[in-house]
């Protein structure tokens, strides 16, 4: 069973193939990046996958289960979690409660008991808040419990998105350029969450244009060109594709 299926996608927007005809699988527990140009179709790729979008054709399942039709919420809930490449995080509030916003899917978060504050209300988020802080701890936040957003560096916003999705509980995790504009010393921190995560067991896709930190931790990489599937394989197989190579690696690696 494959931890994520990609069957025969394809998104069109006044007639342009953003995506077309793509399909591919993700082993469980892997790290399996997506790479290629600006306007590849990754992030549109992400999006049809998480829901954002749906597609004109084709189909997307998670653990054997179809996405066909379910929403955004659903899907997460399904066990599917993301971050973003410029982070989204809600400037009013501090950074625990942030993370605090994911853990709230496993509440019990009806209209009328968190109106009343009814005692499960009161118990879900205390536990929400321990586990926030948990996973602050755990992403090497644990400074910026009660910080602003708006005066953390950008690296900790990167990993407050990622301590967010953890809070949801994923079984897979979609990373959409995580090292944008970190330097060398946060990609390092970045690189080194990612490998724990994954011997943790969570599965992670990674869309990345850093590509000495996708070559140096992907099992898998899966190269895209205008919508399409140009190349996958290992690290070693795509590094040295002549096709990879002249649409989109060059020297870069």
């Amino acid at each position: 069973m494959s931890a994520l299926e990609v069957i025969s996608l394809s998104k069109e927007f006044g007639g342009v193939h953003a995506i077309d005809g793509l399909s591919f699988s993700v082993t469980p527990g892997s790290i399996h990046s997506i790479i290629g140009p600006n306007g590849a179709g990754k992030t549109t790729l992400l999006n049809l996958i998480t829901g954002i979008y749906q597609p004109t054709q084709g189909e997307v399942r998670l653990f054997d289960d179809s996405l066909v039709g379910k929403s955004v919420h659903a899907r997460v809930m399904a066990g599917l979690g993301r971050t973003f490449q410029t982070p989204q995080v809600c400037m009013h509030m501090t950074a625990v409660e942030n993370v605090m916003l994911g853990r709230h899917l496993h509440l019990d978060g009806r209209l009328l008991p968190a109106a009343l504050r009814l005692p499960r209300i009161r118990d879900g988020e205390r536990e929400a808040r321990g586990r926030a802080a948990e996973l602050m701890e755990y992403v090497g936040l644990a400074d910026y419990l009660n910080d602003d957003p708006g005066a953390m560096p950008y690296g900790a916003l990167k990993r407050l998105e990622v301590a967010r999705a953890l809070a949801c509980e994923p079984k897979l995790l979609l990373l959409d350029e995580p090292a944008a504009g970190l330097g060398a010393t946060e990609k390092a921190d970045l690189t080194g969450l990612i490998e724990k995560l994954s011997d943790a067991g969570l599965t992670i896709v990674l869309v990345e244009h850093d590509m000495k930190l996708v070559m140096s931790i992907s099992q898998h990489i899966l190269v895209m060109n205008y919508g399409q599937m140009l190349a996958e394989g290992k690290p070693s197989e795509v590094r040295s594709n002549p096709d990879v190579v002249t649409a989109y690696l060059g020297s870069a690696v």
